[in-house]
């Protein structure tokens, strides 16, 4: 399969010069912490989302595979649909107690 390189590129201005080496800098992820280190916020919100009502999981610090998991676990807990998006856990439906129970019971001591 051809690699789409390319991509990575967009917005890069070329130069004439053949030495020229095109250098990707991207930001590398950070570990994740302890889970007893991790001070997660969640909270209720119901603006811009149509009237309905979802929970909000935020402040994780670590790689998003981990937030992933993390999200996929509490959906299945609870029961509900959801996603992750820009660091943070949306969980559809108002389950703000039951989360912080959950995640306190997986390790996460200073969620509030």
């Amino acid at each position: 399969m051809k690699n789409n390189d390319w991509k990575e590129r967009l917005n890069v201005v070329y130069s004439t010069n053949p030495d020229f080496k095109y250098e990707n800098t991207e930001d590398k992820e950070i570990d994740t912490p302890d889970k007893k280190q991790q001070k997660l916020r969640v909270s209720i919100e119901k603006k811009g989302r149509g009237g309905k009502t979802v929970t909000l999981v935020n402040r994780f610090i670590g790689t998003e595979d981990d937030l992933k998991e993390l999200g996929k676990m509490l959906k299945t807990k609870c029961g509900v649909g959801g996603s992750v998006k820009d660091g943070e856990i949306i969980i559809q439906g108002e389950f703000k107690q039951r989360i912080i129970d959950l995640l306190k019971s997986e390790g996460y001591t200073q969620t509030k």
